[in-house]
This record gives structure tokens, C-alpha cells and sequence, in this order.
């Protein structure tokens, strides 16, 4: 969160919404910490320290940082080695920066950088695999071989849960459907069970905040009625569906039918996405972007030929994006169609949505456990001799 400096100092999260501050750096103040992220504060903006999955904003990072290890991890930097989770894409210059950060402010002993898919497969019990990514911002498909990403067959789509929320806003905001954030309006009892929705009005409130509001209610809709269909979606197949309930946070219930099945097909389907009003700026990017089964098929055809049967027969999901219902059933009967025959495709997903979306955190405490790992850290000694370039041998 980005707000002026004579505002109260409350905890709130930086959240990953892409809205860039133009204040200069002296003249803001963060407010990072999820306990707070639904206090309104005027004039604050919603900021994030990524644009498409690379960090552009280094001090938000920071500010990131000493919250989780100061007020949620409760631990001293300086006692504890420091394992990182880092994109597949991640640039020579980003792991730099991220080493020195971490010894000269943090002034950690020792420090490790490992690839999310990495993790990911590990978390699987698997050394080799193809490991498509679906978060909040992308969607990444990874082969890892032997513990090791293959660089030149990662793939990445802006598709991820970020855009499929924006999706279902337009849409619903097409059909005359409003959604009040939770800040506008006050719900008051006038007699048992009996609620009146009052609008309140703050005019100081910013752009990115109101949207953050409403995109974390649009997300919520998705994750509770969203499903990936069976078939690609067809708009005449779906007219007539039987239309799902949904309580608002200001008491309207509204009915939600096709768009249950069209914004998760999004993924299998990108120019889907033009065909919802208000979704037009997609149209410059389209043309290059593929849809999962695609992305996966093309990613493995660029890998070693020896190892690409065993790559089909360990397709991973993980993500929050990849917890929404029959995703996994989806891709594994669209890649059936569609990779060669004497492929033996295997789609595997956790059944706990939770072990999915933190599947990089359980593969970091599995790594870290292993007795051989003792040996891979990038030292303090090393990083004063060698300097930040030296993460690339310690870490590739």
C-alpha cells in the first residue's frame, strides 16, 4: 500500500495488483502486513513491486521482506541461512540484486535461489517433470529434468488468476451487475433478520483501491462458481444452463450461468477473452499467446526426444489458479487430443487446493532437509570474495 505521509501508520498488504506509484520514493510511506488490507485510508494506492513476474519496484520488495521476517517469522536474518523461491524467467540482474540485498542488509550467513517449478516437483516426490504454473499474475510451464529447469523450453502466458477476475468484472458489469466494495456501503438491522444497505461516500478514496475492493469480491464469485468446462465452451451450448446463486457482500443476490464455464475456458482458449465487452486492449497480445494444452505440448517438443515420454507422463499442476474445479480433467483430456500417439499422458494435481497453491513451500522445506543440500549455499565468504555474480555457479 502506498499513502502520504501524514496518514495514520496501520499494517495493510502490498498487494500484487499492477498499479504503479508515480510518488517519488521520499515522499510515500508502505503499509505491508494482511491484517489491515481492508482498512481504507484516503488517497492510497494499491501498488505492486512485479510486472509480468519481474520485480521493477525494489523498495516494495524490501518493505515485503522486513515484514516476513521481522513481525510474521519473528527471526533474526542474521542467524538463519536463506532459502528463495525464484521464477523460472528470473534475469542474471534480478538474482544479483536479490544476493546483495540479502548479505549486505540482511546480512545473512549463507543463501540459496531455487526455481519455483523445481520446488514444485520435488513437493511431488519427482526429480523430472513439467510443471505448469498457474498463479495470480502468469502462467508458467517449466520442465524440470533431474532437478534441473530446461531454460530453453519454459514457456509463459499473462493468463493467470488476475486476468480470468477481470474477466468475470467486465462480464458481469456488461450484464448491468454492480459490484459495491466493502467500504461504500454499511448494512444496518431495522428488525429481526430485516438489513438496510447504506451507501457511504469517500471521495478521497483512489482508483486502484476501488478496484482492488471489487477484484477481491469478483475473485471470490470466480473460486466459488467458476469450473472448467469439458468441452471449449460454445456459446449456444451454454444459453440456456441453469443459472447459480450468489450472495454479494451488500446483500443482492445475483445468478451467474454461462460465464461459469467461458472465463475459466480463457485459459484453454485466449481469444475467448475478446469477446467480453470491455476486454479490447487483449487483442494486441493475443495473437501470441497460446492456451494450456498448447503451451504444454510445445514446451516438451523442445526438449531432449529421450526424455520427452517420461515429460508427458508427469505433467504437474500447481498454483491457486490451477485449484478451480475439472482443470485438471480438462487439460488431460485436451492433451490426450492432441499429443502424439504413443504418448502416455499423465496430468498429476494434489487433491488438497492448498498443497497446490503452496506446493513451492513444501518443496523449499523438503529441499532444505536434505542432507546433501548442506553443501549448495552460496556463503557470505564466498559473496565477499566472488561477489553477487557468483550466484549464478552456486545457484543455476
Amino acid at each position: 500500500m502506498d499513502a502520504d505521509d501524514d496518514k495514520e501508520n496501520n499494517d495493510s498488504e502490498t498487494n500484487n495488483n499492477n498499479v504503479d506509484s508515480n510518488k517519488p520514493k521520499g515522499k510515500r510511506r508502505l503499509y505491508v502486513g494482511s491484517q489491515a488490507l481492508g482498512f481504507r485510508r484516503d488517497h492510497m494506492e494499491v501498488v505492486s513491486p512485479l510486472k509480468d513476474g519481474v520485480v521493477v519496484d525494489w523498495d516494495i520488495v524490501d518493505s515485503i521482506w522486513d515484514h516476513a521476517l521481522k513481525d510474521c517469522l519473528l527471526v533474526d536474518p542474521k542467524e538463519h541461512p536463506m532459502l528463495l523461491a525464484e521464477p523460472s524467467s528470473n534475469t542474471q540482474q534480478q538474482r544479483e540484486r536479490t544476493a546483495e540485498l540479502m548479505f549486505e542488509k540482511y546480512k545473512v550467513p549463507a543463501l540459496f535461489l531455487a526455481k519455483n517449478a523445481v520446488l514444485t516437483s520435488f513437493a511431488s516426490g519427482r526429480a523430472t517433470s513439467v510443471v505448469v504454473d498457474s498463479g495470480g499474475g502468469s502462467t508458467t510451464v517449466a520442465p524440470v529434468h533431474d532437478g534441473y529447469v530446461l531454460q530453453k523450453a519454459v514457456s509463459s502466458s499473462p493468463i493467470g488468476g488476475e486476468f480470468l477476475t477481470d474477466c468475470l468484472m467486465k462480464s458481469l458489469e456488461s450484464k448491468g451487475i454492480v459490484i459495491k466494495p466493502r467500504y461504500s456501503f454499511k448494512r444496518k438491522e431495522i428488525q429481526p433478520g430485516v438489513f438496510q444497505t447504506v451507501d457511504v461516500d469517500f471521495p478521497h478514496t483512489t482508483e486502484s483501491y476501488r478496484l482492488y475492493s471489487q477484484r477481491v469480491i469478483a475473485s471470490d464469485i470466480k473460486e466459488c462458481v467458476c469450473r472448467a468446462p469439458d468441452t471449449p465452451y460454445d456459446e449456444s451450448a451454454y444459453s440456456n444452463i441453469p443459472m447459480t446463486p450468489y450472495e454479494l457482500p451488500d446483500g443482492q443476490t445475483i445468478e451467474i450461468g454461462a460465464d461459469r464455464f467461458k472465463i475459466p475456458d480463457i485459459l484453454f482458449n485466449p481469444p475467448l477473452a475478446q469477446t467480453i465487452p470491455g476486454m479490447d486492449n487483449f487483442a494486441e497480445i493475443s495473437p501470441s499467446v497460446r492456451g494450456l494444452p498448447q503451451m504444454v505440448i510445445e514446451s516438451i517438443n523442445r526438449c531432449d526426444v529421450d526424455i520427452r515420454k517420461e515429460l508427458f507422463g508427469s505433467i504437474l499442476l500447481a498454483g491457486g489458479t490451477a485449484s478451480m474445479q475439472q482443470l485438471k480433467e480438462r487439460l488431460e483430456k485436451d492433451l490426450l487430443e492432441e499429443s502424439p500417439q504413443a504418448a502416455r499422458v499423465k496430468v498429476l494435481a494434489s487433491g488438497n487446493a492448498t498443497e497446490r497453491r503452496f506446493s513451492v513451500w513444501i518443496g523449499g522445506s523438503i529441499l532444505a532437509s536434505l542432507g546433501s543440500f548442506q553443501q549448495m549455499w552460496f556463503s557470505k565468504s564466498e559473496y565477499e570474495e566472488h561477489g553477487a555474480s557468483y550466484i549464478q555457479r552456486k545457484c543455476p
